[in-house]
């Protein structure tokens, strides 16, 4: 019998990937059975899965670090999420690990993330039983809130486990989850500093020589450095590694972020109006069930858990019109 397309590259992953790749005919497959493509393979599918839907271009909506910022080149979520993929596939390549498992992870990483990034995430966390996590919450939308013609995405259970996993705190079973995790703070503390520069929250200068001197003194540089030095310790080894002495400056460089941008009053001094907005929200959709969409109103742990769905779904600008809508009096016209 001849091969279709997609036997023909699984046999070939045999011969080009490392031993210590997630091989794509290996795949622990999928809560629901379906029968394969003849063309993509199980990875490649869940990707352009990701790719396709709706939770994926709201990505383009919602913020990354900087509330309506007052130009066109900040970063929003989708294009955090986009360099996170690149950064994770040039690694990958280099390593000769599953680029399309990779990728797919990457792309799905953030797709549960708030409105109005992390505020929006603190303050659901706050109002909801039971907290929100964006990373558990990027779960539920590829199991459960994403549909198609009523059916779920159903993922591979190893781009699953890369999304789940990806905070610092948890560790992925793949060497392809690994890397996206990494990927992820390379990405978001590097683009953030372009950010900040751009928005002259801080310099370049500012940032400590101890750090520059060891990373580099520019975006790029940086990203090289890393880059270069997660690929140089991890080749032909059963882990993803950083040096020390990297790993530490990188480190040290977030701190840097956090005391310098990430609780900068001027950066960051519309956070607490998003926080109470999305908690007022949280609030009304409540005690209104009504209003939410009725596709949207049910969730197999109650209402409170579906009016969070529905929230964190929501780009920034729809949740500043809702807000508006359902808060702010309108005027009063006589007729």
């Amino acid at each position: 019998m001849e091969l279709t397309i997609r036997e023909i590259q699984e046999k070939r992953e045999y011969s080009v990937l490392s031993r210590y790749a997630a091989f794509s005919d290996q795949s622990k497959g999928r809560e629901i059975e379906e029968a394969p493509c003849d063309i993509r393979t199980c990875f490649e599918r869940d990707r352009d899965r990701i790719i396709h839907s709706k939770a994926f271009r709201r990505l383009n909506g919602k913020t990354q670090v900087f509330l309506t910022p007052m130009g066109d080149h900040y970063r929003t979520r989708m294009t955090h999420t986009l360099e996170v993929a690149q950064i994770a596939r040039t690694i990958a390549k280099a390593l000769r690990l599953n680029e399309d498992l990779t990728e797919a992870i990457a792309l799905g990483h953030d797709l549960g993330h708030t409105p109005f990034g992390h505020a929006g995430e603190r303050a659901l966390d706050r109002v909801c039983p039971g907290g929100f996590k964006h990373h558990e919450q990027s779960i539920r939308v590829v199991e459960f809130i994403e549909k198609k013609k009523g059916k779920t995405m159903n993922l591979s259970w190893e781009v699953k486990d890369g999304i789940l996993n990806h905070q610092t705190s948890r560790m992925p079973s793949t060497l392809e989850g690994k890397i996206v995790r990494l990927a992820d703070k390379i990405a978001y503390v590097n683009h953030d500093i372009d950010d900040a520069i751009r928005g002259h929250i801080i310099e370049e200068s500012e940032i400590p020589k101890e750090y520059t001197d060891i990373l580099g003194c520019s975006l790029s540089q940086r990203l090289n450095t890393l880059i270069h030095d997660i690929v140089s310790n991890s080749e032909e080894q059963s882990d993803i590694i950083m040096s020390d002495a990297i790993w530490q400056a990188m480190k040290d460089l977030r701190g840097f972020m956090f005391t310098h941008v990430y609780t900068n009053p001027v950066a960051k001094g519309q956070e607490k109006k998003a926080e109470k907005m999305i908690a007022d929200l949280y609030e009304y959709y409540n005690e209104h069930i009504d209003a939410i969409p009725e596709e949207h109103r049910e969730a197999p742990e109650g209402k409170e858990r579906a009016v969070a769905d529905y929230i964190a779904g929501m780009t920034d600008r729809y949740a500043v019109t809702k807000y508006n809508e359902l808060m702010v009096p309108s005027g009063w016209q006589v007729y």
